[in-house]
Protein backbone atom coordinates (compact mmCIF):
# COMPACT_ATOMS: atom_id res chain seq x y z
CA UNK A 1 0.00 0.00 0.00
CA UNK A 2 1.46 3.05 -1.05
CA UNK A 3 1.79 5.64 1.94
CA UNK A 4 0.66 9.40 0.98
CA UNK A 5 1.37 12.17 2.92
CA UNK A 6 1.10 16.05 2.80
CA UNK A 7 4.27 16.97 1.23
CA UNK A 8 2.69 14.30 -1.84
CA UNK A 9 -0.65 16.27 -2.09
CA UNK A 10 1.63 19.72 -2.05
CA UNK A 11 3.44 18.29 -4.91
CA UNK A 12 0.96 16.93 -7.07
CA UNK A 13 -2.35 18.87 -6.60
CA UNK A 14 -0.99 22.35 -7.99
CA UNK A 15 0.57 20.68 -10.82
CA UNK A 16 -2.36 18.79 -11.94
CA UNK A 17 -4.22 22.04 -11.92
CA UNK A 18 -1.67 23.58 -14.28
CA UNK A 19 -1.97 20.21 -16.50
CA UNK A 20 -5.92 20.86 -16.32
CA UNK A 21 -5.55 24.50 -17.55
CA UNK A 22 -3.23 23.60 -20.04
CA UNK A 23 -5.19 20.33 -21.59
CA UNK A 24 -8.34 22.68 -22.00
CA UNK A 25 -6.57 24.50 -24.44
CA UNK A 26 -4.00 23.06 -26.17
CA UNK A 27 -3.98 19.13 -25.55
CA UNK A 28 -1.03 17.88 -23.27
CA UNK A 29 -1.76 18.57 -19.51
CA UNK A 30 -0.35 14.59 -19.41
CA UNK A 31 3.45 15.77 -19.86
CA UNK A 32 2.32 17.72 -16.48
CA UNK A 33 0.18 15.79 -14.83
CA UNK A 34 1.83 12.28 -14.60
CA UNK A 35 5.62 13.57 -14.36
CA UNK A 36 4.08 15.32 -10.81
CA UNK A 37 2.67 12.17 -9.49
CA UNK A 38 6.06 10.07 -10.10
CA UNK A 39 8.24 12.98 -8.48
CA UNK A 40 5.99 12.92 -5.80
CA UNK A 41 7.24 9.15 -5.52
CA UNK A 42 4.25 7.71 -6.27
CA UNK A 43 5.39 4.24 -7.96
CA UNK A 44 4.86 4.03 -12.08
CA UNK A 45 1.69 2.33 -12.30
CA UNK A 46 0.09 3.50 -8.85
CA UNK A 47 1.09 7.35 -10.75
CA UNK A 48 -1.00 6.20 -14.71
CA UNK A 49 -3.84 4.34 -12.81
CA UNK A 50 -4.38 7.46 -10.54
CA UNK A 51 -3.72 10.43 -12.91
CA UNK A 52 -6.49 8.69 -14.89
CA UNK A 53 -9.13 9.79 -12.20
CA UNK A 54 -7.85 13.51 -12.04
CA UNK A 55 -7.32 14.08 -15.80
CA UNK A 56 -11.14 12.05 -16.24
CA UNK A 57 -12.78 14.38 -14.05
CA UNK A 58 -11.11 17.70 -15.56
CA UNK A 59 -11.33 16.31 -19.37
CA UNK A 60 -15.19 15.71 -17.97
CA UNK A 61 -15.58 19.49 -16.98
CA UNK A 62 -14.04 20.57 -20.19
CA UNK A 63 -16.01 18.77 -22.55
CA UNK A 64 -19.01 20.43 -20.42
CA UNK A 65 -18.19 23.91 -21.17
CA UNK A 66 -17.22 23.31 -24.35
CA UNK A 67 -20.57 21.57 -25.19
CA UNK A 68 -22.18 24.62 -23.23
CA UNK A 69 -20.32 27.31 -25.50
CA UNK A 70 -21.52 25.60 -28.71
CA UNK A 71 -18.10 24.24 -29.52
CA UNK A 72 -19.21 20.82 -29.94
CA UNK A 73 -21.34 19.05 -32.90
CA UNK A 74 -23.04 15.69 -31.76
CA UNK A 75 -22.99 14.51 -35.05
CA UNK A 76 -19.70 14.70 -35.76
CA UNK A 77 -18.08 14.36 -32.07
CA UNK A 78 -19.92 11.49 -31.38
CA UNK A 79 -18.79 8.88 -33.83
CA UNK A 80 -15.83 10.05 -34.02
CA UNK A 81 -15.60 9.42 -29.86
CA UNK A 82 -16.98 5.68 -30.71
CA UNK A 83 -14.24 4.93 -33.29
CA UNK A 84 -11.39 6.25 -30.88
CA UNK A 85 -13.09 4.19 -28.69
CA UNK A 86 -12.01 0.56 -30.43
CA UNK A 87 -9.06 2.39 -31.79
CA UNK A 88 -7.65 2.95 -28.24
CA UNK A 89 -9.01 -0.99 -27.69
CA UNK A 90 -6.96 -2.08 -30.47
CA UNK A 91 -3.50 0.28 -29.93
CA UNK A 92 -3.74 -1.39 -26.65
CA UNK A 93 -3.71 -4.94 -27.68
CA UNK A 94 -1.10 -3.85 -30.05
CA UNK A 95 1.19 -2.39 -27.63
CA UNK A 96 0.79 -5.94 -25.63
CA UNK A 97 2.84 -7.56 -29.14
CA UNK A 98 4.44 -5.11 -30.67
CA UNK A 99 7.66 -2.52 -29.58
CA UNK A 100 6.48 1.17 -29.70
CA UNK A 101 10.05 2.28 -31.03
CA UNK A 102 8.68 2.48 -34.48
CA UNK A 103 5.90 5.07 -33.53
CA UNK A 104 8.81 6.72 -31.90
CA UNK A 105 10.88 7.50 -34.42
CA UNK A 106 7.64 8.31 -36.61
CA UNK A 107 6.92 11.43 -33.83
CA UNK A 108 10.57 12.14 -34.14
CA UNK A 109 9.62 12.93 -38.00
CA UNK A 110 6.40 14.17 -37.55
CA UNK A 111 6.63 16.26 -34.94
CA UNK A 112 8.54 19.34 -36.29
CA UNK A 113 6.57 19.03 -39.61
CA UNK A 114 3.53 19.68 -36.87
CA UNK A 115 5.19 22.71 -35.47
CA UNK A 116 5.62 24.16 -38.48
CA UNK A 117 2.43 23.63 -39.72
CA UNK A 118 1.20 25.70 -36.15
CA UNK A 119 3.74 27.92 -36.93
CA UNK A 120 2.80 29.04 -40.85
CA UNK A 121 -1.08 28.53 -40.32
CA UNK A 122 -3.90 30.75 -40.71
CA UNK A 123 -6.23 28.20 -39.91
CA UNK A 124 -5.56 28.06 -36.48
CA UNK A 125 -7.66 31.57 -35.83
CA UNK A 126 -11.07 32.13 -35.04
CA UNK A 127 -12.47 32.96 -38.32
CA UNK A 128 -11.03 30.41 -40.15
CA UNK A 129 -13.87 30.19 -42.90
CA UNK A 130 -14.14 28.02 -45.76
CA UNK A 131 -15.20 24.82 -43.97
CA UNK A 132 -16.27 21.55 -45.91
CA UNK A 133 -19.66 20.23 -46.37
CA UNK A 134 -21.41 18.09 -43.49
CA UNK A 135 -20.78 15.18 -44.93
CA UNK A 136 -16.90 15.08 -45.83
CA UNK A 137 -16.61 16.80 -42.42
CA UNK A 138 -18.30 13.63 -41.08
CA UNK A 139 -15.62 11.18 -43.28
CA UNK A 140 -12.74 12.74 -41.96
CA UNK A 141 -13.42 13.49 -38.45
CA UNK A 142 -13.94 9.60 -38.20
CA UNK A 143 -11.49 8.98 -40.41
CA UNK A 144 -8.84 11.23 -38.36
CA UNK A 145 -9.97 9.75 -34.72
CA UNK A 146 -9.35 5.91 -35.45
CA UNK A 147 -5.98 6.11 -35.89
CA UNK A 148 -5.53 8.60 -33.14
CA UNK A 149 -7.50 6.07 -31.28
CA UNK A 150 -4.73 3.66 -31.71
CA UNK A 151 -2.35 5.85 -31.06
CA UNK A 152 -3.86 6.64 -27.86
CA UNK A 153 -3.82 3.38 -26.77
CA UNK A 154 -0.66 2.29 -28.03
CA UNK A 155 1.70 5.17 -26.56
CA UNK A 156 -0.62 8.23 -26.17
CA UNK A 157 1.35 11.00 -24.76
CA UNK A 158 0.25 14.17 -27.03
CA UNK A 159 -3.18 12.93 -28.29
CA UNK A 160 -4.89 15.81 -27.70
CA UNK A 161 -2.58 17.85 -29.74
CA UNK A 162 -2.42 15.60 -32.38
CA UNK A 163 -6.06 15.57 -32.41
CA UNK A 164 -7.04 19.24 -32.57
CA UNK A 165 -4.01 19.80 -34.62
CA UNK A 166 -5.07 17.45 -37.33
CA UNK A 167 -8.92 18.25 -36.93
CA UNK A 168 -8.06 22.37 -38.31
CA UNK A 169 -5.48 21.26 -40.64
CA UNK A 170 -7.04 18.18 -42.43
CA UNK A 171 -10.75 18.69 -41.51
CA UNK A 172 -11.24 22.31 -41.87
CA UNK A 173 -12.52 22.29 -38.30
CA UNK A 174 -12.35 25.52 -37.01
CA UNK A 175 -9.97 26.11 -33.54
CA UNK A 176 -13.54 26.21 -31.31
CA UNK A 177 -14.88 23.46 -32.96
CA UNK A 178 -11.96 21.19 -32.78
CA UNK A 179 -11.29 21.95 -29.08
CA UNK A 180 -14.11 20.67 -28.32
CA UNK A 181 -14.25 17.50 -30.54
CA UNK A 182 -11.14 16.94 -29.21
CA UNK A 183 -12.90 16.98 -25.81
CA UNK A 184 -15.29 14.71 -26.60
CA UNK A 185 -13.07 12.00 -28.13
CA UNK A 186 -10.06 12.40 -25.21
CA UNK A 187 -13.04 11.66 -22.33
CA UNK A 188 -14.37 8.70 -24.13
CA UNK A 189 -10.90 7.33 -24.59
CA UNK A 190 -9.49 8.47 -21.06
CA UNK A 191 -13.06 6.78 -19.50
CA UNK A 192 -12.12 3.74 -21.18
CA UNK A 193 -8.70 3.50 -19.75
CA UNK A 194 -10.35 4.85 -16.24
CA UNK A 195 -12.51 1.94 -15.65
CA UNK A 196 -9.55 -0.71 -16.81
CA UNK A 197 -7.61 0.97 -13.81
CA UNK A 198 -10.31 1.02 -11.57
CA UNK A 199 -10.66 -2.99 -12.21
CA UNK A 200 -6.89 -3.54 -11.18
CA UNK A 201 -6.77 -1.32 -7.54
CA UNK A 202 -3.84 0.64 -8.49
CA UNK A 203 -6.10 3.54 -8.11
CA UNK A 204 -4.90 6.13 -4.93
CA UNK A 205 -8.63 7.10 -4.76
CA UNK A 206 -7.72 10.11 -1.97
CA UNK A 207 -5.29 11.46 -4.00
CA UNK A 208 -6.84 11.12 -7.38
CA UNK A 209 -10.09 12.87 -6.37
CA UNK A 210 -8.41 15.28 -4.35
CA UNK A 211 -5.90 16.47 -7.60
CA UNK A 212 -9.02 15.97 -9.86
CA UNK A 213 -10.57 19.19 -7.63
CA UNK A 214 -7.32 20.82 -8.79
CA UNK A 215 -7.67 19.47 -12.25
CA UNK A 216 -11.28 20.77 -12.74
CA UNK A 217 -10.89 24.43 -11.56
CA UNK A 218 -7.60 23.95 -14.27
CA UNK A 219 -10.03 22.96 -17.48
CA UNK A 220 -12.66 25.61 -16.06
CA UNK A 221 -10.11 28.40 -16.04
CA UNK A 222 -8.25 26.92 -19.20
CA UNK A 223 -11.97 26.64 -21.29
CA UNK A 224 -13.02 30.38 -19.93
CA UNK A 225 -9.51 31.55 -20.94
CA UNK A 226 -9.53 29.92 -24.66
CA UNK A 227 -13.32 31.20 -25.16
CA UNK A 228 -11.70 34.93 -24.66
CA UNK A 229 -8.61 34.35 -26.06
CA UNK A 230 -8.73 31.68 -28.72
CA UNK A 231 -6.04 31.72 -31.75
CA UNK A 232 -3.86 34.16 -29.38
CA UNK A 233 -3.16 31.57 -26.92
CA UNK A 234 -3.76 28.43 -28.51
CA UNK A 235 -1.17 28.61 -30.98
CA UNK A 236 1.64 29.32 -28.81
CA UNK A 237 0.59 26.88 -26.26
CA UNK A 238 0.55 24.00 -29.25
CA UNK A 239 3.78 25.18 -29.96
CA UNK A 240 5.13 24.19 -26.78
CA UNK A 241 3.32 21.25 -26.08
CA UNK A 242 4.68 19.96 -29.46
CA UNK A 243 8.13 20.83 -28.28
CA UNK A 244 8.03 19.31 -24.75
CA UNK A 245 6.40 15.83 -26.57
CA UNK A 246 9.38 16.14 -29.23
CA UNK A 247 12.29 16.45 -26.47
CA UNK A 248 10.02 13.24 -24.50
CA UNK A 249 10.40 11.45 -27.68
CA UNK A 250 14.00 11.72 -27.95
CA UNK A 251 15.06 11.70 -24.29
CA UNK A 252 12.85 8.20 -24.00
CA UNK A 253 14.90 6.97 -27.46
CA UNK A 254 18.20 7.77 -25.40
CA UNK A 255 17.43 6.15 -22.62
CA UNK A 256 17.61 9.94 -20.85
CA UNK A 257 13.97 9.27 -19.52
Amino acid sequence: MTKLDLVTFLIVCPMVGIAGFVDAIAGGGGFISLPAYLISGIPPINAIATNKISSSMGTAVATVRYGRMGYITARYAFPAAALALVGSWLGAMLAMKLSDEFIRIAMIVLLPVMAFYVLRSKRLSQDCGSEYPPKKTMLLTMAIAFPIGIYDGFYGPGTGTLLMTLLVGAAHYSLNSAAGTTKVINLSTNIAALFTFLFSGKTLFVLGLTAGAFNIAGAYLGTKFFSEKGATIAKPMIIIVICIFFIKVVGEMAGIF
